[in-house]
Formats: structure tokens, C-alpha cells, sequence
């Protein structure tokens, strides 16, 4: 990809064009990285207090008996929202779907371990693992490969 940058006083506001024959992957995450204008915060609960979660930070969130959780590190924080509107919110910050119940930071993966009916058990950063379902390991493959640890802190 060819990128131009040109700097110049009678410009009043940043704008950006990118010319192309298709649209790609990079477009994909070019536009994810644009809609993303400032810092998102997730707002959790623990210990009855309020907290404020930086995406970069969360490893994966699952749902379990109707409630949904964030785990970073050894922390787990309760989200007071739905996983699907989770997974929207943080799709700029390389989450994607692990399960039905798992979305998942590919920033944050340290190792993948075949399981024995197909899944993939997800080894992080901190030593927690969760397992990716069949029906997503093709997905998630192709995102890592298409750059999907690229954001790591």
C-alpha cells in the first residue's frame, strides 16, 4: 500500500482518500482505526464499585449465567452489557468472536494448543486460556495472519 501525506498551511482540516481497485482487509481495519476518533472506556463493576476498563488492556470477556465479565490479568470485572454490543464496541481494538460465549483480544494471545475435537485452546499473556469453536477458527486464523497482533502493550 502506497501512502501519501501532504502537509500544508492552506489546508484547514485532515482529510483522507484512498483510491483502489477492490476493497480489502486493510480497508477494513484502515476504517475500524478511523472510526475509533478517541479513547473508548468500559465502564465495569467490581467490589460494588464502579471501574473504568481501557480496551488494550482486557484480555477477553465471556458471558456465564447471564452476566458478562472482562478478564485482565488476574483481574475479572462485571460488564453491565451484552456480549454482541461488546463485541461491536471493541472490534476496532482486534476482538473478535472466540464462541458463543467468548469474544477475545488476538493483541493479547501468546499460544494456540489443538484440542482433540478440533477447537483451539487459547493461551494468553497472563497464563488464563479460553478455547476457540471450530466454527471461528478459520476466521481467527486469517485475521492473525492478516496483521492481528498488532497493537501489543
Amino acid at each position: 500500500m502506497k501512502v501519501n501525506i501532504d502537509i500544508d498551511e492552506k489546508h484547514t482540516e485532515s482529510s483522507i482518500t484512498i483510491k483502489t481497485n477492490e476493497w480489502t482487509a486493510e480497508l477494513d481495519e484502515i476504517a475500524a482505526i478511523m472510526k475509533r476518533k478517541k479513547q473508548q472506556r468500559i465502564f465495569g463493576i467490581d467490589l460494588e464499585q464502579t471501574v473504568l476498563l481501557d480496551p488494550h488492556d482486557i484480555e477477553f470477556v465471556y458471558a456465564e449465567k447471564r452476566k458478562v465479565f472482562a478478564c485482565s490479568g488476574s483481574r475479572k470485572v462485571e460488564v453491565r452489557m451484552k456480549l454482541y454490543e461488546l463485541e461491536e464496541k471493541l472490534a476496532s481494538f482486534n476482538f473478535t468472536r472466540f464462541s458463543k460465549s467468548v469474544i477475545g483480544n488476538l493483541n493479547h494471545i501468546e499460544r494456540f494448543e489443538l484440542a482433540f475435537n478440533g477447537n483451539l485452546c487459547v493461551f494468553f499473556h497472563s497464563g488464563k486460556k479460553e478455547y476457540i469453536t471450530r466454527k471461528y477458527v478459520s476466521q481467527i486464523k486469517k485475521q492473525l495472519e492478516m496483521g492481528g497482533q498488532s497493537d501489543v502493550r
